[in-house]
């Protein structure tokens, strides 16, 4: 017996108006939806449901629960509250679900169970704005944001301020327990065992807590501090493998090639060294194992917390109590605890081709990854890219010229006393990268293009 659901056939007639497309114009995004989700692939929602044993109550159909989140999230409702009180009070959503009203406990539910799968759709969607014309990766702006994370930025800690607490309170917990055993001495002496205890041991407890959660930080710290460095030191030693083979084709000399693969030991080495320590920070934390292996191109650049060679973090390493994950950075002139989400729009339709989140702050580390994702989700690189300064660097600017890209790329302020590229004429044969790209800005196609920076 298959699986049923409640009946959602958003053109059924009604009595006043005579149908549900009389309540909105015939361009509402609402009806751009409803024809998209015959074109989606909802297998991995719709097959687990599909599993489900056919009796008890009927579900809301999981096609419509689908575009009520898309819909909310194109307006920028992302709370499941307000879309359950949207789909009573807003004409559009009564429209797109067919006047049904989802609790927020089900459409939260639903959200988390199919999350997954709910990533997936945006490819979907952006390969069928293709189809329809909409994405031309003809010309490609990149940006970044800082989103402000569910967390204080004073609710942070450096290592050597943990240190430093640590031997605070420890000092303060002995001294409270030995304060407390003289007074249970006495008060045992004066009232009797098991009468009137003192209020100490409750102002030990809240020591020995706090002092629990600054050593279980302090520990995480040094666990991702010492991952980070095995992770480095395993680039280090797949780059000296890669120099040696390379000298190796080229027929480069005994003594060469001698000399490349003594270092190509010493770096497996130090890897094997970096990642049994970061095994034992990793357990002495009780966190899971981390992943030593070097980033994947497309994935986000991750926090680089200021590390010592040996993989122990400098005194000034910080780490959020709240929300670990997150990094204090520069926004709008003063910090805050967040995030970097990088966003690259088509310029034809203001689609969306790729999105990232890092919790890395400087923009210049995401050029590359972020390209990955576009061609990725696209399954082609842009023709045109335009960035702000904070991604200007030589290797990006390469980066670009490798992939094909015409890269507009805004450079900042040149070095003090280097005057602005002319706008015509020749440059010198020794202009560095930058001053090109600063000449190029300056052209007429790159004034246009700068506009959008």
């Amino acid at each position: 017996m298959a699986k049923t659901f409640r009946p959602w056939q958003p053109e059924q007639t009604t009595l006043l108006p005579p149908s549900p497309s009389d309540w909105l114009s015939d361009d509402h995004q609402v009806y751009f939806l409803l024809d998209l989700v015959d074109e989606l692939d909802l297998s991995e929602i719709l097959i687990p449901v599909q599993a489900k044993d056919p009796r008890g109550e009927k579900g809301f159909d999981p096609r419509m629960m689908t575009m009520l989140l898309l819909y909310a999230y194109c307006v920028g409702i992302v709370s499941s509250r307000k879309i359950e009180r949207a789909c009573y009070e807003d004409l559009a959503f009564r429209v797109l679900t067919a006047n049904q009203q989802p609790d927020h406990s089900r459409i939260s539910e639903f959200r988390r169970r199919n999350l997954d799968a709910l990533k997936g759709l945006f490819v979907q969607i952006l390969r069928l704005c293709q189809k329809a014309g909409m994405v031309s990766l003809g010309h490609v702006a990149l940006d970044g944001t800082k989103i402000q994370a569910n967390a204080s930025k004073h609710k942070a800690m450096s290592h050597e301020r943990m240190l430093r607490a640590e031997k605070e309170l420890e000092k303060e917990i002995n001294a409270l327990m030995r304060r407390a055993e003289i007074l249970d001495a006495q008060e045992d002496k004066r009232y009797g065992k098991g009468k009137l205890g003192s209020d100490l041991p409750d102002e030990l407890r809240r020591r020995q807590d706090r002092l629990a959660r600054i050593r279980q930080a302090r520990k995480e710290m040094e666990a991702e501090t010492a991952a980070a460095a095995a992770r480095q030191r395993q680039q280090d030693a797949e780059e000296a493998r890669a120099r040696a083979a390379a000298a190796l084709a080229s027929d480069a000399p005994a003594a060469e090639q001698a000399e490349l693969d003594k270092k190509i030991e010493t770096a497996e080495a130090k890897a094997k060294a970096a990642r049994e320590k970061a095994i034992e920070a990793a357990e002495n934390a009780g966190v899971e194992p981390p992943n030593l292996e070097p980033l994947a191109v497309e994935a986000m650049p991750r926090r680089g917390l200021a590390r010592k060679a040996d993989g122990t973090p400098t005194k000034k390493s910080q780490r959020n109590f709240t929300d670990p994950e997150s990094h204090l950075m520069q926004s709008g002139g003063s910090y805050l605890q967040g995030y970097n989400c990088q966003v690259a729009v088509d310029s034809d339709h203001q689609v969306i081709v790729a999105v990232g989140v890092s919790n890395q702050p400087p923009d210049v580390e995401h050029l590359e990854p972020m390209l990955q994702r576009i061609n990725s989700c696209a399954g082609e690189m842009p023709t045109v890219m335009t960035m702000d300064a904070g991604y200007w660097s030589e290797d990006n600017a390469k980066c670009c010229s490798d992939q094909g890209i015409d890269a507009y790329i805004a450079t900042g302020r040149l070095p003090h006393g280097q005057p602005l590229p002319p706008k015509r004429g020749p440059l010198p044969r020794d202009a560095d990268a930058r001053t090109r790209m600063a000449r190029k800005l300056r052209s007429k196609q790159g004034s246009a293009m700068a506009a959008s920076l």
